[in-house]
Parts: structure tokens; C-alpha cells; sequence
């Protein structure tokens, strides 16, 4: 039997900030479904400042929190942020949800700049997986960044559920995702 849900994290992507797109929505429902799970939404440096250093100096405080009770949930840049922590940590989370990912250069100039230092380095997927067992991927059919063959290989590099979701776009407000109830229900079956 599955232990419950103790610690969810949400990263959000490039130039991205905790307040935007459906990540206040789903920490207040998700709280409010499952009390007792923290929800840790944290901000990291965007623009120049960003780079995966930076990142991983912002989340430092959180790495010792990190329990196999512990889910990830990512967008956009957020997924290859957290690849790069199931690479470093010596522990097992519960699952992983990757929304849009992408592990590879995006091929839009000024994304490609920002995103370096998280995507040119490789990633160890045997060890990813061994510190993850469940990795579940969304992508859209229209997404103006990120093809979902960038998010196919994702999925197929950690062995994920591949959830293609019609006319997403980026699961950004912009293409009308405050709300994810998707990915609110899987979660919930988790629990």
C-alpha cells in the first residue's frame, strides 16, 4: 500500500514566477482535497539571472525535505529542473509529473539563451529513473514552444505515461489553463 502524498513541489519554467498559470489554483485545491500535503511552490531567478546554478541554490534549503513520499510537478523548463535533482539526490520520490517538457534546445533564440545551462548538460536517465518509479508526461498537440516530439523523448527516456492533451497550447494562462483539473485528479489518485 502506498504511503499518502506528504510534500508536493511545483517548478515553474522559464521567466516563470509561483503566481502564474494554474499553479495557485492547483496548491489551493490540492490542499483543500488532501489536507496535511505541504505544497511548495517556489520562485526562482528568471532572465539573466537564471541558470541552473541559481535554481539549485534557491531549492539547496528543500533537498534534505525530499522523501519517498515526495512528488514533483514541473513546467515548460521546470521537468529538466527537476530531472537535474533526481540526479543528485541518493532517495526515491513518489512520482513525477512533467508538463510540457524539454530537455533540448527549443530552437527559438531567445529561450535557447536562457534555457543552456539546464539542457546542454545531459542527463543520467538510468539513475533519473532509479530515483523515480513513476514519471507521468504531459504534452499538447499545439504547443507554440515545446513539440511534443521534445516531450515524447522525455517520456521515453524516463519510461512515462504519455498524456497528450488536445489544444493545451503551453498549459499557460495564455492558452486558458489557470485550472488543470487533469492533472488535479491524478494527483488525487495518488493519494
Amino acid at each position: 500500500m502506498k504511503m499518502p502524498i506528504h510534500r508536493v513541489f511545483i517548478i515553474h519554467g522559464t521567466n516563470g514566477s509561483s503566481k502564474e498559470n494554474w499553479f495557485p489554483w492547483l496548491k489551493e485545491e490540492l490542499s483543500k482535497a488532501c489536507p496535511g500535503i505541504e505544497m511548495i511552490v517556489p520562485d526562482f531567478p528568471i532572465g539573466n539571472a537564471q541558470s541552473l546554478e541559481s535554481w539549485l541554490g534557491v531549492f539547496r534549503p528543500y533537498m534534505d525535505t525530499i522523501t519517498e513520499d515526495t512528488v514533483f510537478i514541473g513546467h515548460s523548463l521546470g521537468p529538466a529542473f527537476i530531472l537535474s535533482v533526481l540526479e543528485r539526490i541518493d532517495k526515491r520520490i513518489r512520482a513525477a509529473f512533467l508538463v510540457a517538457p524539454f530537455v533540448t534546445k527549443l530552437g527559438i533564440e531567445q529561450f535557447d539563451k536562457l534555457n543552456k545551462t539546464f539542457i546542454e548538460k545531459g542527463f543520467d536517465w538510468e539513475r533519473i529513473r532509479s530515483h523515480c518509479p513513476e514519471f507521468t508526461v504531459y504534452a499538447s498537440d499545439n504547443d507554440p514552444y515545446v513539440s511534443m516530439d521534445k516531450s515524447r523523448y522525455v517520456a521515453e527516456n524516463t519510461k512515462a505515461r504519455f498524456i497528450v492533451v488536445h489544444n493545451a497550447g503551453h498549459f499557460n494562462s495564455a492558452s486558458g489553463y489557470t485550472k488543470f483539473e487533469q492533472l488535479l485528479e491524478e494527483l488525487k489518485k495518488e493519494e
